[in-house]
C-alpha cells in the first residue's frame, strides 16, 4: 500500500492526525547494558500498545538508535516489527549525504520498510532523486527549525524573503505532493507562512509546540482549507511521565484537535461542508498532477493560436515536462494505466510533443516503438515511418492534446498507409469538443487521461485560479 492511502486509512480508522515520537530518552539508558535496552524495549512496547488505535503514523529518530551502537540498531528493528502493519511508519533520518542516499534508501525501503523518511536537503534534488525512485514511498524536507539560532539561516537574506520559501518553491518540483512533504518547526507565523507557500503539502509538525495554548494557533496556521495536511506530535512528557495513562492522555489530545479542527472548518467560508469525526482527505483522481502542471507553468492565460488554427483565452504547454523528471513520471503513469488495458503491438508518438512521452512509455512498458515522421525526408530512406514493424501489426497512437483531432488522424493515416493497424488514439487530456465522437466514426476509439474540465474544477476548488480564469478554461464547455 503507498504511503499516502496507507496514512489516509490510518487517519480514518483511528479519527486521528497525531503521531508519536519512539524516541528513547538517552539520559536515562547507559550504552551497552543489555537489561536497559530491555527495559527501553518494554517501554517503547508500551507506547505502541496504547497508542495504536489513537494515532495515524509512528516516527522513530534514527540518531537515538545509533548512539546506543549496534543493541540500538537492533532496537530499532524490533521497535518497527511491532508497529501494527496498517499504520505508517516515518523514519525520521534527516539524512543529508548525498553520496550516501541511495544506499540509506535502500536500507530504509527495503530492509526496514519504513513508509518514509526525512530528509536534510542542502544538496538540492540530486540528494532526493533516489528516496523518489521507491514508488509508494515519500520524503519529508525539512524546512524550518524551531531552535532560536536557526534564523540567522533560514531567514536569510531577510526576513520577508527568507530561505526556508525558497526551497519549498524548489521542492515543490521535485515530487507530487503524495510522495514529498514538508516537516515544519517553529512559531505559528512560520507555519502559516509555510502553508500559504505549499497549500497541497502535507506538514510533518515537530515537537517543539508546548501545549493547549499553542495548540489552537498551530492548527490555525497549519491546517489546510479543509482541515487536513498536518501531522501533529503527541507532546513527550504525555508519553514519558511515569505511571501516566498514555492511552487516555493521548485520547483526550486527538478529541481536543479534532475539536478545534471542527471549529476550524466551520468559520471558513470556501470549504465543503464538515462532517464531525469524519476526515475527507480523499484526493480526486490525478488532483496533484494537476496542481503540479500548474506550478511548473503548462497552463497559461492569454490569447494563444493552437496548432490546429483556433484561438482560445488559454495555452497548455506540456513540453515543459520532460524537464520536470518526477512529474515526467506521473505523466508516464497516467498514460500507462489506459495502455495497459488495451490490446496493441507498438506504441506511436506523434512528431514532435509526444515523441518523449512515447519513448518513455515503450521504456516502461517494454513494447517497440515506431513514429510516422512529419516530413518525408528527400535523402535517405525516405521512410513515411521510422522504426521496425511487419504489416498487419496493431500500432496504439500515444499524442499530447486532442483539440481537433487533426495530428492524431494525420499520424494514424500513415501508419496505415504502411499496413498498420490503428485502433486506439490515447492522449493525455481532451478538450472535450466533441472529437472523440468524430474520431469514433473515423474507426479509433480515443481515451484520454484528463479533461479540461477536471483540470479546471481541480484548479478552481485548490485556489490556484480565480472565477474568471476557471471560465475561461471552460469557455466553450
Amino acid at each position: 500500500m503507498q504511503f499516502f492511502d496507507k496514512l489516509l486509512y490510518a487517519i480514518e480508522r483511528n479519527q486521528s492526525l497525531l503521531y508519536v515520537g519512539l524516541d528513547p530518552d538517552l539520559d536515562e539508558v547507559v550504552i551497552g547494558e543489555g537489561e536497559d535496552l530491555s527495559q527501553l524495549w518494554e517501554w517503547l512496547d508500551t507506547i505502541i500498545a496504547q497508542t495504536s488505535d489513537l494515532v495515524c503514523a509512528y516516527k522513530p529518530i534514527l540518531g537515538f538508535y545509533q548512539a546506543l551502537g549496534a543493541p540500538g540498531l537492533k532496537l530499532l528493528e524490533q521497535t518497527l516489527q511491532r508497529i501494527p502493519k496498517h499504520i505508517p511508519i516515518i523514519l525520521d533520518a534527516k539524512h543529508s549525504d548525498i553520496y550516501t542516499s541511495t544506499v540509506f534508501a535502500k536500507t530504509a525501503f527495503e530492509r526496514w520498510g519504513v513508509d518514509a523518511v526525512t530528509v536534510n536537503t542542502y544538496a538540492g534534488w540530486d540528494h532526493v532523486a533516489p528516496f523518489l525512485l521507491y514508488p509508494g514511498k515519500a520524503v519529508f524536507v525539512l524546512c524550518a527549525n524551531a531552535n532560536p539560532s536557526a534564523a540567522a539561516l533560514q531567514e536569510f537574506p531577510t526576513p520577508s524573503q527568507p530561505f526556508y520559501l525558497h526551497l519549498i518553491d524548489e521542492a515543490k518540483n521535485w515530487g507530487t505532493p503524495e510522495q514529498l512533504g514538508l516537516k515544519v518547526g517553529g512559531t505559528p507565523e512560520i507555519l502559516a507562512r509555510i502553508r500559504a507557500a505549499a497549500p497541497e503539502r502535507l506538514i510533518l509538525l515537530q515537537e517543539d509546540y508546548t501545549g493547549d495554548r499553542d495548540l489552537n494557533a498551530i492548527l490555525a496556521a497549519g491546517l489546510d482549507k479543509q482541515g487536513e495536511g498536518l501531522l501533529l506530535p503527541v507532546p513527550p512528557n504525555i508519553i514519558e511521565e511515569p505511571g501516566h495513562d498514555i492511552a487516555a492522555a493521548v485520547r483526550d489530545l486527538r478529541d481536543k484537535v479534532n475539536e478545534e479542527r471542527m471549529r476550524i472548518v466551520q468559520a471558513n467560508p470556501t470549504c465543503d461542508v464538515w462532517l464531525p469525526n469524519v476526515c475527507s482527505l480523499q484526493s480526486e483522481p490525478h488532483r496533484d498532477l494537476i496542481l503540479q502542471l500548474y506550478d511548473i507553468g503548462c497552463i497559461i492565460f492569454g490569447e494563444h493560436k493552437q496548432a490546429s488554427g483556433a484561438i482560445f483565452p488559454y495555452y497548455i504547454d506540456l513540453r515543459k515536462i520532460i524537464s520536470q523528471p518526477q512529474i515526467f513520471h506521473q505523466v508516464l503513469t497516467a498514460y500507462a494505466g489506459i495502455l495497459k488495458g488495451l490490446e496493441f503491438d507498438r506504441i506511436a508518438g506523434i512528431p514532435y510533443g509526444s515523441l518523449p512521452t512515447a519513448t518513455g512509455l515503450s521504456l516502461r512498458l517494454e513494447r517497440p516503438m515506431v513514429f510516422p515522421r512529419k516530413e518525408v525526408k528527400a535523402h535517405g530512406t525516405q521512410k513515411v515511418i521510422e522504426g521496425n514493424f511487419q504489416p498487419g501489426e496493431t500500432v496504439v497512437v500515444v499524442d499530447d492534446i486532442l483539440i481537433s483531432g487533426k495530428s492524431a488522424i494525420e499520424g494514424a493515416g500513415k501508419l496505415q498507409s504502411v499496413g498498420l493497424k490503428v485502433e486506439d488514439i490515447v492522449v493525455f487530456i481532451d478538450h472535450e469538443k466533441g472529437v472523440k465522437d468524430r474520431l469514433k466514426e473515423q474507426g479509433f476509439r480515443a481515451h484520454s487521461a484528463l479533461t479540461i474540465t477536471e483540470i479546471a474544477e481541480t484548479l478552481y476548488n485548490a485556489g490556484r485560479v480565480d472565477e474568471e480564469q476557471f471560465k475561461l478554461l471552460m469557455w466553450e464547455h
